[in-house]
């Protein structure tokens, strides 16, 4: 029996440096979102995975790390939060979708898509000003504060602000990530600043591994073999390259108790992280402009769904302060060492600075907070039509 597509309301957004297809819960039919099969199904065929192809040419997805995501809000069940966010990396060519982090930079959107959605509470609104939004995000269990610029009532989109990967100015949305570690949590997970990371068949490297924002493995650039100046074509070509550090993070994700067997990393591609670091050099970016040694502290490439990435997802950012901020980290010692409350890092795409607030007390480390700045725009709302036959 021949079943027609559904159709559910969305909105595809810019949010920083990423895309997705942004849905409000109330919108998702119930069958659908309480079935984690049929979610996962309904959301992959969303964004146009699996694609053997690698293009996602059948979908809303725009077939890169940056680009294969979906998010979710709905009205907060938390007296102290306006909206819970949920947000789901789907693979590209497995049938697979990661709810094990959270995405720095759709976090920039999440604040604009609730006032818009009208999840915020009316009286929390200004005619002209800033929103200050309370963001749940239910699968790290952490705050999230957006601040929504508003113009005439609605959400200021348009302004001159400048996010070095995104083409276009927009108005800047501040976010502050609040205690992304809890006290009982432990922000090195190994109880080293540093750590000696041993990869069968690979080598053995000076690495920091750190739980801040998301879970992120640290290497030096020059004993894995780069500068610290590469761009996406320096690596994303090279499949033994990219093998090397899919070995990387499998045995750093072992090492930080995030999984126990090998084999778990590959339903496990969203976490944890690989970056590596260095010195700052000067280097031309993506977009052929020049990042000057001077303007930055350190250089800092990062890895996603086992790509490098065209600049810096911001949860690893979130991860990048905080490290930086720590004196003994491999971060740290890459930004000069010495105490610091923010560092601004060269990316594929440009620079990047981020604050962090830290109460350090001998080895008892308090992250009050980490900063940053993003931007978002609604680029198409209306309704999303996927094919009842691959999900129901």
């Amino acid at each position: 029996m021949y079943k027609p597509q559904i159709k559910v309301p969305a909105t595809y957004m810019r949010g920083g440096t990423s895309k997705g297809t942004f849905f409000n819960l109330a919108d998702i039919p119930k069958d659908i979102w309480e079935n984690q099969e049929i979610k996962d199904k309904f959301l992959l065929r969303v964004v146009g995975s699996p694609d053997p192809y690698k293009k996602q040419i059948d979908g809303m997805g725009g077939a890169t790390s940056s680009t294969s995501k979906t998010v979710i809000v709905d009205k907060s069940k938390r007296d102290d939060h306006d909206v819970d966010y949920y947000f789901g990396q789907v693979a590209i060519d497995k049938p697979f979708v990661d709810w094990s982090g959270n995405c720095g930079n759709l976090t920039g959107a999440v604040g604009s898509f609730a006032i818009k959605s009208g999840l915020v509470d009316e009286s929390k609104l200004v005619e002209n000003g800033i929103v200050e939004v309370r963001i749940w995000q239910t699968q790290i269990k952490k705050t999230i504060i957006a601040y929504v610029p508003m113009a005439n009532g609605v959400v200021k989109e348009m302004g001159d602000f400048i996010l070095d990967g995104v083409s276009f100015p927009a108005e800047e949305v501040k976010v502050e990530f609040v205690a992304p570690v809890d006290a009982d949590e432990k922000l090195f997970p190994t109880g080293n600043l540093v750590d000696d990371l041993e990869v069968p068949g690979v080598g053995t490297f000076k690495a920091t591994m750190i739980t801040a924002g998301i879970p992120t493995i640290f290497l030096n650039a020059d004993e894995i073999g780069y500068k610290g100046t590469e761009l996406q074509g320096d690596i994303n070509s090279d499949e033994e390259a990219l093998a090397r550090f899919e070995t990387i993070r499998a045995y750093g994700a072992i090492k930080m108790g995030l999984i126990t067997d090998i084999k778990e990393a590959e339903t496990r591609q969203h976490t944890p992280k690989v970056a590596f670091v260095s010195k700052p050099q000067t280097y031309n970016s993506s977009s052929g402009a020049e990042v000057n040694a001077n303007r930055i502290d350190l250089n800092v490439r990062a890895l996603s769904m086992g790509l490098l990435h065209h600049a810096m997802m911001g949860t690893a950012s979130v991860a990048i302060g905080v490290a930086a901020s720590i004196p003994g980290t491999l971060v740290n010692i890459a930004a000069g060492g010495g105490d610091r409350d923010s560092v601004e890092f060269g990316h594929p795409s440009g620079t990047l600075k981020v604050g962090a607030t830290l109460k350090i007390d001998g080895d008892k480390i308090e992250i009050e907070k980490v900063a940053m700045s993003r931007s978002a725009r609604i680029i198409m709302d209306g309704f999303v039509h996927v094919p009842a036959d691959t999900f129901l």
